[in-house]
Protein backbone atom coordinates (compact mmCIF):
# COMPACT_ATOMS: atom_id res chain seq x y z
CA UNK A 1 0.00 0.00 0.00
CA UNK A 2 2.13 2.66 -1.52
CA UNK A 3 1.73 6.20 -0.24
CA UNK A 4 5.49 6.46 0.11
CA UNK A 5 5.86 5.82 -3.65
CA UNK A 6 4.62 9.33 -4.40
CA UNK A 7 6.73 11.35 -1.97
CA UNK A 8 7.66 14.68 -3.52
CA UNK A 9 8.21 18.37 -2.87
CA UNK A 10 4.62 18.72 -1.61
CA UNK A 11 5.31 16.69 1.54
CA UNK A 12 8.61 18.49 2.13
CA UNK A 13 6.94 21.89 1.80
CA UNK A 14 4.16 21.07 4.27
CA UNK A 15 6.66 19.78 6.87
CA UNK A 16 8.94 22.77 6.29
CA UNK A 17 5.98 25.10 6.80
CA UNK A 18 5.54 23.68 10.31
CA UNK A 19 9.25 23.88 11.12
CA UNK A 20 9.65 27.43 9.82
CA UNK A 21 6.33 29.02 10.71
CA UNK A 22 4.31 26.78 12.99
CA UNK A 23 4.46 24.63 16.10
CA UNK A 24 4.63 20.84 16.46
CA UNK A 25 1.88 20.38 19.11
CA UNK A 26 -1.59 20.00 17.63
CA UNK A 27 -3.36 22.08 20.30
CA UNK A 28 -2.95 25.67 21.58
CA UNK A 29 0.28 27.74 21.34
CA UNK A 30 -1.71 30.07 19.08
CA UNK A 31 0.80 32.91 19.39
CA UNK A 32 3.67 30.72 18.11
CA UNK A 33 2.07 28.94 15.17
CA UNK A 34 1.21 31.82 12.80
CA UNK A 35 -2.17 30.26 12.03
CA UNK A 36 -0.64 26.93 10.93
CA UNK A 37 -3.03 24.11 11.92
CA UNK A 38 -2.04 21.10 9.80
CA UNK A 39 -3.98 18.58 11.87
CA UNK A 40 -7.17 20.61 11.71
CA UNK A 41 -6.65 21.10 7.98
CA UNK A 42 -6.20 17.38 7.32
CA UNK A 43 -9.21 16.52 9.49
CA UNK A 44 -11.35 18.96 7.53
CA UNK A 45 -10.14 17.54 4.22
CA UNK A 46 -10.89 14.00 5.43
CA UNK A 47 -14.43 15.06 6.29
CA UNK A 48 -14.89 16.57 2.84
CA UNK A 49 -13.41 13.66 0.90
CA UNK A 50 -15.20 10.96 2.90
CA UNK A 51 -18.44 12.93 3.24
CA UNK A 52 -18.47 12.35 6.98
CA UNK A 53 -19.34 14.73 9.82
CA UNK A 54 -16.30 14.18 12.05
CA UNK A 55 -12.67 13.13 11.63
CA UNK A 56 -10.03 13.05 14.34
CA UNK A 57 -6.36 12.32 13.70
CA UNK A 58 -4.33 10.16 16.08
CA UNK A 59 -0.82 8.80 16.44
CA UNK A 60 -1.48 5.47 14.67
CA UNK A 61 -4.13 3.19 13.21
CA UNK A 62 -3.91 1.04 16.33
CA UNK A 63 -4.52 4.12 18.50
CA UNK A 64 -7.53 4.85 16.28
CA UNK A 65 -8.92 1.36 16.87
CA UNK A 66 -8.48 1.52 20.63
CA UNK A 67 -9.94 5.02 20.75
CA UNK A 68 -12.91 4.05 18.56
CA UNK A 69 -13.74 1.13 20.85
CA UNK A 70 -13.63 3.32 23.95
CA UNK A 71 -15.53 6.17 22.30
CA UNK A 72 -18.29 3.79 21.24
CA UNK A 73 -18.64 2.50 24.80
CA UNK A 74 -16.90 -0.87 24.32
CA UNK A 75 -15.02 -1.97 27.43
CA UNK A 76 -14.63 -4.48 30.23
CA UNK A 77 -16.27 -7.83 29.53
CA UNK A 78 -17.89 -6.82 26.23
CA UNK A 79 -17.55 -9.26 23.36
CA UNK A 80 -16.36 -7.92 20.02
CA UNK A 81 -16.64 -10.11 16.92
CA UNK A 82 -13.40 -10.08 14.91
CA UNK A 83 -12.10 -11.89 11.80
CA UNK A 84 -9.29 -14.47 11.83
CA UNK A 85 -7.80 -12.76 8.75
CA UNK A 86 -6.62 -9.26 9.65
CA UNK A 87 -3.57 -7.50 11.03
CA UNK A 88 -3.04 -8.33 14.71
CA UNK A 89 -3.83 -4.75 15.77
CA UNK A 90 -7.53 -5.37 15.07
CA UNK A 91 -7.51 -7.99 17.82
CA UNK A 92 -4.92 -6.49 20.17
CA UNK A 93 -6.96 -3.29 20.46
CA UNK A 94 -9.93 -5.31 21.72
CA UNK A 95 -7.81 -7.00 24.38
CA UNK A 96 -6.36 -3.65 25.49
CA UNK A 97 -9.87 -2.24 25.82
CA UNK A 98 -10.61 -4.97 28.39
CA UNK A 99 -13.05 -6.55 25.96
CA UNK A 100 -13.22 -10.11 24.61
CA UNK A 101 -12.39 -10.86 20.96
CA UNK A 102 -14.66 -13.52 19.47
CA UNK A 103 -13.48 -14.94 16.15
CA UNK A 104 -16.03 -15.53 13.39
CA UNK A 105 -15.84 -16.89 9.85
CA UNK A 106 -14.99 -14.91 6.75
CA UNK A 107 -16.26 -15.56 3.23
CA UNK A 108 -14.79 -15.14 -0.26
CA UNK A 109 -14.82 -11.35 0.21
CA UNK A 110 -11.98 -12.04 2.73
CA UNK A 111 -14.04 -10.10 5.28
CA UNK A 112 -16.39 -11.29 8.02
CA UNK A 113 -19.46 -12.96 6.55
CA UNK A 114 -22.98 -12.02 7.67
CA UNK A 115 -23.58 -15.68 8.55
CA UNK A 116 -20.32 -15.86 10.49
CA UNK A 117 -21.26 -12.79 12.52
CA UNK A 118 -24.74 -14.11 13.25
CA UNK A 119 -23.35 -17.45 14.45
CA UNK A 120 -20.90 -15.76 16.85
CA UNK A 121 -23.39 -13.49 18.66
CA UNK A 122 -24.02 -14.13 22.35
CA UNK A 123 -25.75 -12.08 25.08
CA UNK A 124 -22.38 -10.40 25.78
CA UNK A 125 -21.77 -9.29 22.19
CA UNK A 126 -21.50 -5.51 21.98
CA UNK A 127 -19.78 -4.79 18.66
CA UNK A 128 -18.50 -6.10 15.34
CA UNK A 129 -15.06 -5.08 14.09
CA UNK A 130 -15.53 -5.37 10.33
CA UNK A 131 -12.08 -5.25 8.70
CA UNK A 132 -11.94 -4.21 5.03
CA UNK A 133 -8.95 -6.40 4.24
CA UNK A 134 -6.59 -5.70 1.35
CA UNK A 135 -8.52 -2.62 0.26
CA UNK A 136 -11.97 -4.03 -0.37
CA UNK A 137 -15.23 -4.53 1.45
CA UNK A 138 -17.48 -7.19 2.90
CA UNK A 139 -21.19 -7.61 2.21
CA UNK A 140 -22.05 -4.35 3.88
CA UNK A 141 -25.83 -4.28 3.46
CA UNK A 142 -26.23 -7.71 5.04
CA UNK A 143 -23.64 -7.05 7.75
CA UNK A 144 -25.22 -3.75 8.71
CA UNK A 145 -28.63 -5.44 8.87
CA UNK A 146 -27.27 -8.07 11.29
CA UNK A 147 -25.79 -5.35 13.51
CA UNK A 148 -29.02 -3.36 13.52
CA UNK A 149 -31.07 -6.49 14.27
CA UNK A 150 -28.97 -7.24 17.37
CA UNK A 151 -28.26 -3.61 18.35
CA UNK A 152 -24.50 -4.00 17.86
CA UNK A 153 -21.95 -1.27 17.26
CA UNK A 154 -20.50 -1.62 13.74
CA UNK A 155 -16.86 -0.54 13.78
CA UNK A 156 -15.21 -0.41 10.35
CA UNK A 157 -11.49 -1.10 10.41
CA UNK A 158 -10.67 0.53 7.08
CA UNK A 159 -6.97 0.85 7.88
CA UNK A 160 -6.08 -0.86 4.59
CA UNK A 161 -8.94 0.57 2.58
CA UNK A 162 -8.94 4.37 2.50
CA UNK A 163 -10.19 5.50 -0.89
CA UNK A 164 -12.45 2.48 -1.28
CA UNK A 165 -16.22 2.85 -1.48
CA UNK A 166 -19.38 0.74 -1.28
CA UNK A 167 -22.28 1.91 -3.44
CA UNK A 168 -20.68 5.34 -3.51
CA UNK A 169 -20.15 5.62 0.25
CA UNK A 170 -16.61 5.77 1.63
CA UNK A 171 -15.45 2.66 3.47
CA UNK A 172 -15.24 3.58 7.13
CA UNK A 173 -18.38 5.75 7.04
CA UNK A 174 -21.04 3.04 6.69
CA UNK A 175 -21.10 1.84 10.30
CA UNK A 176 -21.14 3.73 13.59
CA UNK A 177 -17.43 4.54 13.57
CA UNK A 178 -14.48 3.90 11.26
CA UNK A 179 -10.70 3.87 11.45
CA UNK A 180 -7.86 4.60 9.03
CA UNK A 181 -4.13 3.97 9.32
CA UNK A 182 -1.45 6.24 7.91
CA UNK A 183 1.74 4.35 8.69
CA UNK A 184 4.61 4.10 6.23
CA UNK A 185 3.10 1.27 4.17
CA UNK A 186 -0.53 2.33 3.90
CA UNK A 187 -2.27 3.83 0.86
CA UNK A 188 -1.35 7.29 2.12
CA UNK A 189 1.04 7.95 4.98
CA UNK A 190 1.76 10.43 7.75
CA UNK A 191 4.93 8.45 8.55
CA UNK A 192 2.88 7.29 11.54
CA UNK A 193 -0.73 8.22 12.08
CA UNK A 194 -4.37 7.20 12.06
CA UNK A 195 -7.88 8.60 12.16
CA UNK A 196 -11.29 7.96 13.68
CA UNK A 197 -14.23 9.02 11.50
CA UNK A 198 -17.89 9.12 12.50
CA UNK A 199 -21.20 10.88 12.02
CA UNK A 200 -21.97 10.53 15.73
CA UNK A 201 -21.47 13.64 17.87
CA UNK A 202 -21.18 11.48 21.00
CA UNK A 203 -18.51 9.16 19.54
CA UNK A 204 -16.58 12.14 18.19
CA UNK A 205 -16.62 13.97 21.52
CA UNK A 206 -15.45 10.85 23.31
CA UNK A 207 -12.75 10.38 20.66
CA UNK A 208 -11.08 13.77 20.95
CA UNK A 209 -11.23 13.64 24.74
CA UNK A 210 -10.10 10.02 25.21
CA UNK A 211 -7.10 10.49 22.91
CA UNK A 212 -5.87 13.52 24.92
CA UNK A 213 -6.13 12.52 28.59
CA UNK A 214 -9.80 13.50 28.77
CA UNK A 215 -9.32 17.18 27.83
CA UNK A 216 -12.60 18.73 26.68
CA UNK A 217 -10.77 21.21 24.40
CA UNK A 218 -13.08 24.07 25.36
CA UNK A 219 -11.46 27.51 25.12
CA UNK A 220 -7.86 28.49 24.36
CA UNK A 221 -6.26 27.85 27.75
CA UNK A 222 -5.16 24.23 27.97
CA UNK A 223 -4.50 24.47 31.70
CA UNK A 224 -8.06 25.60 32.33
CA UNK A 225 -9.73 22.82 30.34
CA UNK A 226 -12.01 20.37 32.11
CA UNK A 227 -11.56 16.58 32.07
CA UNK A 228 -14.99 14.94 31.76
CA UNK A 229 -13.46 11.46 31.23
CA UNK A 230 -10.17 9.63 31.66
CA UNK A 231 -8.06 8.96 28.61
CA UNK A 232 -4.63 8.33 27.14
CA UNK A 233 -2.22 10.19 24.91
CA UNK A 234 -2.79 9.20 21.30
CA UNK A 235 -2.15 12.69 19.89
CA UNK A 236 -0.63 13.11 16.44
CA UNK A 237 2.00 15.80 15.87
CA UNK A 238 1.73 18.64 13.40
CA UNK A 239 4.76 17.24 11.54
CA UNK A 240 2.99 13.95 10.85
CA UNK A 241 -0.21 15.75 9.91
CA UNK A 242 1.70 18.00 7.53
CA UNK A 243 3.01 14.99 5.61
CA UNK A 244 -0.41 13.36 5.66
CA UNK A 245 -2.10 16.50 4.38
CA UNK A 246 0.05 16.47 1.25
CA UNK A 247 -0.58 12.75 0.84
CA UNK A 248 -4.34 13.05 1.27
CA UNK A 249 -4.44 15.54 -1.59
CA UNK A 250 -2.93 12.77 -3.77
CA UNK A 251 -5.38 10.05 -2.72
CA UNK A 252 -7.60 10.23 -5.80
CA UNK A 253 -4.55 9.96 -8.06
CA UNK A 254 -3.19 7.02 -6.08
CA UNK A 255 -6.48 5.12 -6.30
CA UNK A 256 -6.79 5.87 -10.02
CA UNK A 257 -3.31 4.48 -10.73
CA UNK A 258 -3.88 1.39 -8.57
CA UNK A 259 -7.15 0.60 -10.33
CA UNK A 260 -5.57 1.02 -13.75
CA UNK A 261 -2.60 -1.24 -12.98
CA UNK A 262 -4.75 -3.86 -11.29
CA UNK A 263 -7.19 -4.04 -14.20
CA UNK A 264 -4.42 -4.59 -16.72
CA UNK A 265 -2.97 -7.51 -14.77
CA UNK A 266 -6.34 -9.01 -13.81
CA UNK A 267 -7.58 -8.93 -17.40
CA UNK A 268 -4.35 -10.52 -18.59
CA UNK A 269 -4.53 -13.51 -16.24
CA UNK A 270 -8.30 -13.99 -16.19
CA UNK A 271 -8.03 -16.68 -18.86
CA UNK A 272 -5.94 -18.94 -16.60
CA UNK A 273 -8.43 -21.74 -16.00
CA UNK A 274 -7.46 -22.60 -12.42
CA UNK A 275 -7.61 -18.99 -11.20
CA UNK A 276 -10.68 -17.53 -9.51
CA UNK A 277 -10.75 -14.04 -8.04
CA UNK A 278 -11.80 -12.67 -4.68
CA UNK A 279 -15.46 -11.73 -4.41
CA UNK A 280 -15.97 -7.95 -4.58
CA UNK A 281 -19.44 -6.83 -3.41
CA UNK A 282 -18.85 -3.54 -5.24
CA UNK A 283 -16.06 -3.93 -7.78
CA UNK A 284 -16.14 -0.25 -8.69
CA UNK A 285 -15.41 0.67 -5.07
CA UNK A 286 -12.32 -1.53 -4.70
CA UNK A 287 -9.31 0.60 -3.74
CA UNK A 288 -7.22 -1.87 -5.78
CA UNK A 289 -4.22 -2.07 -3.49
CA UNK A 290 -4.08 -5.83 -4.08
CA UNK A 291 -5.06 -8.33 -6.75
CA UNK A 292 -6.27 -11.39 -4.85
CA UNK A 293 -6.96 -14.76 -6.43
CA UNK A 294 -7.70 -18.31 -5.33
CA UNK A 295 -6.33 -21.65 -6.52
CA UNK A 296 -8.18 -25.01 -6.57
CA UNK A 297 -6.19 -26.60 -3.74
CA UNK A 298 -3.86 -25.69 -0.89
CA UNK A 299 -1.06 -27.71 -2.50
CA UNK A 300 -1.37 -25.88 -5.81
CA UNK A 301 -1.46 -22.53 -3.99
CA UNK A 302 1.82 -23.29 -2.22
CA UNK A 303 3.35 -24.40 -5.52
CA UNK A 304 2.24 -21.30 -7.43
CA UNK A 305 3.33 -18.94 -4.67
CA UNK A 306 6.81 -20.49 -4.87
CA UNK A 307 6.90 -20.33 -8.67
CA UNK A 308 5.82 -16.68 -8.69
CA UNK A 309 8.83 -15.82 -6.53
CA UNK A 310 11.15 -17.93 -8.69
CA UNK A 311 9.96 -16.06 -11.78
CA UNK A 312 10.59 -12.61 -10.28
CA UNK A 313 6.99 -11.73 -9.37
CA UNK A 314 7.57 -9.90 -6.09
CA UNK A 315 5.00 -8.63 -3.59
CA UNK A 316 2.93 -11.83 -3.43
CA UNK A 317 1.49 -12.81 -0.05
CA UNK A 318 0.32 -16.26 1.03
CA UNK A 319 -1.51 -15.00 4.08
CA UNK A 320 -2.32 -18.45 5.46
CA UNK A 321 1.26 -18.84 6.74
CA UNK A 322 1.95 -15.13 7.31
CA UNK A 323 2.99 -14.41 10.90
CA UNK A 324 0.97 -11.21 11.33
CA UNK A 325 -2.23 -11.65 9.34
CA UNK A 326 -3.85 -14.99 10.18
CA UNK A 327 -5.08 -16.45 13.45
CA UNK A 328 -3.31 -19.82 13.05
CA UNK A 329 0.07 -18.13 13.40
CA UNK A 330 -0.69 -15.83 16.35
CA UNK A 331 0.75 -17.89 19.18
CA UNK A 332 1.06 -14.81 21.40
CA UNK A 333 -2.66 -14.13 21.02
CA UNK A 334 -3.70 -17.77 21.34
CA UNK A 335 -1.72 -18.02 24.60
CA UNK A 336 -2.54 -14.48 25.85
CA UNK A 337 1.14 -13.60 26.12
CA UNK A 338 1.93 -10.07 27.23
CA UNK A 339 4.44 -8.29 29.43
CA UNK A 340 1.78 -8.01 32.15
CA UNK A 341 -1.54 -9.64 33.00
CA UNK A 342 -4.30 -8.71 30.55
CA UNK A 343 -7.78 -7.74 31.79
CA UNK A 344 -9.27 -10.77 30.04
CA UNK A 345 -7.39 -13.10 32.40
CA UNK A 346 -9.77 -11.96 35.17
CA UNK A 347 -12.72 -13.45 33.26
CA UNK A 348 -13.24 -17.07 34.30
CA UNK A 349 -15.27 -18.14 31.28
CA UNK A 350 -13.04 -16.45 28.69
CA UNK A 351 -12.53 -18.21 25.35
CA UNK A 352 -9.67 -20.68 24.93
CA UNK A 353 -7.95 -19.11 21.95
CA UNK A 354 -5.77 -22.19 21.41
CA UNK A 355 -8.93 -24.08 20.40
CA UNK A 356 -10.62 -21.60 18.06
CA UNK A 357 -11.90 -23.35 14.92
CA UNK A 358 -12.72 -21.44 11.73
CA UNK A 359 -12.82 -24.17 9.07
CA UNK A 360 -14.50 -22.05 6.39
CA UNK A 361 -11.85 -19.35 6.79
CA UNK A 362 -9.06 -21.95 6.71
CA UNK A 363 -10.45 -23.40 3.49
CA UNK A 364 -10.48 -19.96 1.86
CA UNK A 365 -7.18 -18.60 3.12
CA UNK A 366 -5.22 -21.80 2.43
CA UNK A 367 -5.97 -21.28 -1.28
CA UNK A 368 -5.55 -17.48 -1.47
CA UNK A 369 -2.67 -15.34 -2.80
CA UNK A 370 -2.63 -11.52 -2.87
CA UNK A 371 -0.41 -9.50 -5.23
CA UNK A 372 0.58 -6.00 -4.23
CA UNK A 373 -0.22 -3.33 -6.83
CA UNK A 374 2.48 -0.67 -7.19
CA UNK A 375 2.14 2.90 -8.43
CA UNK A 376 5.65 3.12 -9.81
CA UNK A 377 5.38 0.43 -12.48
CA UNK A 378 5.99 1.48 -16.07
CA UNK A 379 4.01 -0.05 -18.93
CA UNK A 380 7.04 -2.18 -19.75
CA UNK A 381 7.34 -3.40 -16.16
CA UNK A 382 3.66 -4.35 -16.07
CA UNK A 383 4.01 -6.25 -19.36
CA UNK A 384 7.06 -8.09 -18.00
CA UNK A 385 5.21 -8.88 -14.77
CA UNK A 386 2.32 -10.42 -16.73
CA UNK A 387 4.77 -12.51 -18.74
CA UNK A 388 6.45 -13.71 -15.53
CA UNK A 389 3.10 -14.58 -13.95
CA UNK A 390 2.15 -16.69 -16.96
CA UNK A 391 5.52 -18.44 -16.82
CA UNK A 392 4.82 -19.36 -13.20
CA UNK A 393 1.56 -21.01 -14.25
CA UNK A 394 2.96 -22.68 -17.36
Amino acid sequence: MPGFELFGPEEKQEVADVMENGFTFRYNFDHMRNDRWKTREMEQLLCEKMNVKHAHLLSSGTAALQTALAAAGIGAGDEVIVPPFTFVASVEAVFMAGAIPVFAEIDETLCLSPEGIEAAITPRTKAVNLVHMCGSMGKMDEIKAVCEKHDLVLLEDACQAIGGTYKGQALGTIGDVGCYSFDSVKTITCGEGGAVITNSDTIYNHTHMFSDHGHDHVGNDRGAEDHPIMGLNFRISELNSAMGLAQLRKLDTIIEIQRKHKKIIKDAISDIAEVTFRELPDAEGDSAGFLTFMMPTEERTIEINKKLAENGVDGCFYWYINNWHYLNNWKHIQELKSCSALPITLIDDRPDYTKVLVPKSDAIMSKTISMLIKLSWTEEEIAQRIENIKKAFA
